[in-house]
């Protein structure tokens, strides 16, 4: 019985290889993000951080899973960006997730295989302490996510924009985002770190909360609905500290967003660079823009 209906979930999961949606939404929780965080728990997560964007109202939680922080582990390098689990809350108690099959295979890539079962995993228990609403955000073919890009000519997952500073050592470059975090370098703060230092890799979430240029300036022009696809990461693969430029990153937690939306956030991509390139203890070079 136990392998019917093991077969029966992953079936339904199999179908969403056809298109899929960034976020879903879970069932309205008046009890907010307390609330949340508490289910979360329940179900087996560890809540690790929590976001709250400046100006904009709601948070966002962050929670790890054993089952997937060992497959991160086991692709190792970049893969470690898909170890944080994201949940937003909004004021009005209103629950949405970031979709696990459609982060997993952008984050994963080609590795995804090997992870879909612990990705499967997180979205049966996010479902369960949850709900499962409708997904929405925007759809995408499951099969392009490893490789995306909004369109022709904009950055993908290994844009060479990613690359932020190099250190001499794992230990330096972690040692230099956490104190540039600790002191509020370029007006930002730490949200949550995820370090596997065996694997010399590591993840920070990062809160932008400078007002002109912050997360809170642009969300409101492209909507805070999708607030799951916050926080913003820094992650350190060897001595190299990266993130994900903006032009890729936005676009994947964005996917629906028409172009003239994107151009009113066209020096959004540049000042997230500036931004954490300070962060990261680097200099900043201007880059090519819309």
């Amino acid at each position: 019985m136990k392998k019917l209906v093991a077969t029966a979930l992953f079936a339904l999961w199999a179908p969403l290889a056809l298109a899929v949606q960034p976020y879903v939404y879970g069932d309205k929780t008046p009890g907010g993000v307390s609330a949340v965080k508490q289910k979360l728990t329940a179900a087996g997560f560890k809540v690790i951080g929590e976001h709250t964007p400046k100006g904009v109202g709601g948070a966002i939680i962050i929670a790890t899973d054993e089952g997937l922080l060992n497959a991160v582990r086991t692709a190792g390098g970049t893969a470690i960006v898909a170890a944080p689990i994201r949940v937003a809350v909004q004021p009005d108690g209103t629950v949405s997730y970031a979709n696990p099959n459609y982060w997993g295979r952008a984050y994963f890539r080609k590795q995804f295989n090997g992870a879909e079962a612990a990705e499967k995993a997180v979205h049966d228990k996010l479902t369960q302490a949850l709900g499962a609403g409708k997904e929405f955000g925007g759809d995408v073919a499951a099969g392009e996510l490893a490789n995306y890009r909004y369109m022709f000519g904009m950055e993908r997952f290994d844009s060479d924009k990613n690359d932020l500073k190099t250190y001499g050592s794992f230990d330096q470059a972690v040692a230099a985002v956490r104190d540039n975090l600790t002191k509020g370098k370029n007006n930002c703060s730490k949200s949550y770190e995820i370090v596997m230092a065996d694997k010399k890799i590591a993840v920070f979430g990062v809160e932008m909360n400078d007002p002109s240029t912050g997360e809170g300036a642009w969300l409101k022009k492209i909507g805070s609905s999708q607030m799951a696809a916050l926080p913003y990461e820094i992650f350190i693969v060897g001595n190299k500290v990266e993130a994900l430029y903006g032009r890729y990153r936005i676009a994947l937690g964005w996917p629906k967003l028409g172009m003239g939306t994107f151009m009113s956030i066209s020096d959004t991509p540049d000042q997230i660079l500036e931004t954490l390139t300070g962060v990261a203890g680097g200099v900043y070079e201007k880059s090519s823009s819309f």
